[in-house]
């Protein structure tokens, strides 16, 4: 704020408080280089559960994440778009998966998300709007859908104030088990909420967001305080205007066991580094962070997102089971016709393991593994989460605490 504070603001008018797009935008041109713009609150543009539709076993249903209560928010003109947005699901029994992907493009041969217990989850993605900027959802067997915003991505635009994301090594910004007087301590209180302002943690982090406004790419993970059930936990950018909690939800843990999931989370520059986070029940949790969005007129060097058909870039699940370390090649050794020149992958992780995974962890190759982890899954069930991983040579390396097969599904890239 000190340095182009008042630029920022004027930039901001329509990156923050509202859209200029519309629930029109057309099937996106791959080879465009996109920015991010960011909601100052995220919304709910879809739910199935008021109207007792659900989304039934073997079908397609198309849905705008334009509408519902993000309807003012993303308006006036046409254009291409991808939405950063949180997938959860309520099946009504066990859910085999459910993917997601661009309407009027055919189906693609990853999945999204996977409740084979049946429970409540919710999962983040970046999906590209297709006809009439629409998504298609695909649900082996019947649940209810949730569909959260917190921001999109469209071609630049020189009206209107985009961000560009920079990649950085993975840090714990939040851990609530800290012992008291370190940053994050104490463990959140049922219905209360917290702000935790970023800049006062170890990280380091780039003050960018703060100075003009932008976001964090993040990882929440809930710790349930003596595995007990945690209804939701929603984590959004502090905001000036509404000290309200938003209608939205990050991470639900109905049966208590560690969950993680990604989210992208706007920065306010009036709150600068500051974000809210509001538990439906007592629980620890843990915050990494691993890249964030400026404006790409003032902070200059940052990468545009270019979408790809959702693709598999990995499966073990034919050559076996893995622990510990493994490389994993992204631009060579499959046939999702991933760029060279890309700098960080948009991807869903699916670890299916046969008994307990403590965590696993995914980071750049030829790179120390980071002290932070992208999905747990403690109980043995199969899971699911986003993960934006740096890349500086092609590939990526992913650590295992224990057996699990491994699947990663690519659907977009950073680069310059």
């Amino acid at each position: 704020m000190r340095i182009y504070f008042r630029l920022a603001l004027s930039l901001l008018a329509c990156g923050m408080a509202g859209s200029c797009l519309s629930a029109t935008a057309q099937v996106l041109d791959a080879t465009l280089p996109m920015q991010y713009i960011p909601l100052e609150i995220p919304c709910r543009a879809v739910d199935t559960r008021p109207t007792g539709d659900p989304v039934t076993g073997g079908s397609v249903r198309n849905f705008n994440p334009a509408g519902g209560g993000c309807a003012n928010l993303l308006t006036p003109t046409s254009g291409v778009i991808a939405y950063a947005m949180n997938v959860t699901v309520l099946p009504h029994g066990p859910l085999s998966f459910l993917t997601i992907w661009p309407a009027g493009e055919p189906q693609p041969g990853v999945s999204t998300l996977n409740s084979p217990d049946g429970r409540t989850k919710a999962n983040a993605a970046i999906v590209t709007g297709g006809t009439k900027g629409q998504v298609s959802v695909l649900a082996h067997n019947t649940t209810d859908v949730l569909l959260d915003v917190s921001g999109y991505f469209v071609s630049s635009e020189p009206a209107v104030p985009t961000y560009t994301f920079f990649p950085i090594t993975p840090c714990r910004v939040v851990d609530t088990r800290h012992p008291n007087g370190q940053f994050g301590s104490p463990s959140l209180v049922a219905k209360q909420q917290r702000t935790f302002q970023l800049d006062m943690s170890s990280c380091h982090l780039s003050r960018a967001p703060e100075e003009a406004g932008g976001a964090f790419s993040i990882n929440v993970t809930v710790i349930p305080k003596g595995n007990k059930p945690v209804g939701h936990v929603t984590v959004w950018g502090t905001s000036s205007r509404n000290p309200e909690t938003p209608a939205t939800s990050t991470v639900n843990v109905p049966t208590g066991t560690m969950t993680a999931n990604a989210a992208i989370i706007s920065v306010n520059p009036i709150t600068g580094e500051s974000i809210s986070v509001f538990a439906s029940d007592d629980t620890d949790i843990a915050i990494d962070v691993n890249g964030y969005f400026a404006i790409g007129q003032l902070a200059l060097g940052g990468l545009s997102l270019y979408t790809l058909p959702p693709c598999r870039i990995l499966d073990t699940r034919p050559n076996g089971e893995f622990q510990g370390k493994r490389t994993v090649p992204v631009t060579t050794d499959n046939n999702c016709s991933v760029s060279g020149v890309a700098k960080a992958y948009v991807l869903n992780a699916t670890v299916v393991p046969p008994g307990p995974l403590t965590f696993l962890t995914l980071w750049a190759d030829g790179t120390n593994q980071p002290g932070t982890s992208t999905l747990n899954a403690e109980d043995g069930v199969t899971s699911s989460n986003m993960a934006i991983v740096e890349t500086t040579n092609g590939s990526i390396d992913a650590f295992a605490s224990q057996t699990t097969q491994l699947l990663l599904d690519i659907s977009a890239y950073f680069a310059p």
